[in-house]
């Protein structure tokens, strides 16, 4: 019996560590550089007076740059990439009422964009085969459901903590939802045509999917 090559056996496993870390490092400076553009974007779009309310919220296409990442690198990406986007928000946002508001309109809110990631091996496998039209129901159905998410966040935020800010007579229920719901939808529309335009002007960017260990 022919004794296994050994030196060809460590060779594999050290070309395989190499390659691991150079994905890992890959991963880390995208999803700090997708991060800070998601944030830039944001800002951009409160210089361009995109702003609805004076007290926050604006329409812009902030969470394109968290949706690439969770169509490039799934659930860990679009998360590690939606809290990068919450942490700048709270370093240079204004400041919460309490830390559980904190929490609710800038982290639980911008991470939980990343859930658009469980969707990544379809839309991947929908760019693989040249599938525009599957991509566009994944893509739309995954931004759907992580926008939903960030909502429903801003949404508790707002009904717990920002009663006294409601027109008389109004009830805070419906003052959240309208405060909210007039930002968030546009939003929503724009970032899924945008992310949409991406795929179809470049599609090599979502044309992979890696995992990260």
């Amino acid at each position: 019996m022919k004794e296994p090559n050994l030196s060809f056996i460590a060779f594999s496993y050290f070309k395989g560590e190499i390659i691991i870390k150079k994905s890992n490092t890959l991963f880390l400076v995208e999803v700090a550089i997708f991060g800070a553009l998601a944030y830039l974007l944001d800002v951009l779009a409160g210089v361009l007076s995109l702003k609805i309310w004076a007290q926050g919220g604006s329409i812009s296409i902030a969470m394109v740059p968290v949706f690439i990442m969770a169509f490039r690198w799934g659930l860990k990406g679009g998360l590690l990439s939606g809290l990068i986007l919450g942490l700048l928000q709270l370093t240079f946002g204004p400041v919460g009422v309490h830390i559980v508001q904190i929490l609710l309109d800038y982290i639980v809110a911008f991470v939980v964009l990343g859930f658009a990631g469980l969707f990544a091996s379809q839309v991947v496998n929908a760019v693989n085969r040249d599938d525009f039209k599957r991509a566009i129901y994944f893509v739309t159905f995954a931004s759907f459901i992580a926008c939903t998410l960030r909502f429903l966040s801003h949404y508790l935020a707002g009904i717990i903590f920002f009663r006294d800010a409601a027109p008389a007579g109004q009830p805070i229920e419906i003052y959240s939802l309208i405060y909210n719901g007039t930002y968030m939808l546009p939003s929503f529309v724009i970032s899924t045509i945008v992310t949409l335009l991406l795929i179809k002007a470049v599609p090599r960017i979502f044309s992979f999917s890696k995992t990260v260990s």
